[in-house]
């Protein structure tokens, strides 16, 4: 029987043709421009979200991008992450987001936001003004396989570990914001 409350975990979620939202340093909207775009060459800044989902027992939610992503691909990375879409507030992006990559809802608070610029291979870059939030659940994940290749909850003090012998595996964005969530979350 099929959980009608679980998400289409084939659904596709996002698309190269997506527009994103350009910034300016003070995140104020100043265009729109596809999701291919602003990922090429160097990266055109544009507003972004990333969702640090907890459990009750302290466990962070960790995803392995999926091997279809451009930019990326098969790296550990936080619970979440994204793009609201025009006219969408943050809030309502957050839970449409999470709700689409992991069938998860949570209550999510608001602790910092950055701006960043990585570059992958000669594949592209990220150059984001990025809201970061924490939450928790105690739901099961349900991934979606478009976005999500794997799932896995990690402890804090095993992914300081993790994250000191193999930082290579995991996203730039990750590395920069998890110092900052975790003095913030515990």
């Amino acid at each position: 029987m099929v959980d009608s409350a679980a998400p289409n975990i084939h659904e596709v979620v996002s698309s190269e043709d997506e527009p994103l939202i350009l910034v300016d340093e003070d995140d104020r909207t100043v265009g729109h421009l596809s999701k291919g775009e602003c990922h090429d060459g160097d990266g055109i800044l544009h507003r972004a979200f990333s969702l640090f989902i907890f459990n009750s027992g302290g466990e962070l939610l960790l995803q392995q991008r999926s091997a279809a992503k451009r930019l990326w691909p098969l790296y550990w990375s936080n619970s979440c992450c994204s793009h609201p879409r025009r006219g969408e507030s943050m809030a309502e992006a957050t839970a449409r987001r999470l709700r689409q990559e992991l069938g998860m809802d949570a209550d999510l608070n608001h602790l910092f936001t950055f701006q960043y610029r990585a570059r992958y291979l000669d594949l592209g870059s990220e150059h984001e003004l990025c809201w970061v939030f924490a939450g928790r659940s105690d739901q099961s994940p349900h991934p979606n396989s478009t976005e999500i290749a794997d799932v896995r909850w990690v402890t804090a003090d095993a992914l300081a570990s993790e994250l000191e012998v193999r930082p290579e595996v995991f996203t730039p964005w990750f590395v920069l914001e998890w110092p900052r969530v975790r003095a913030a979350w515990f």
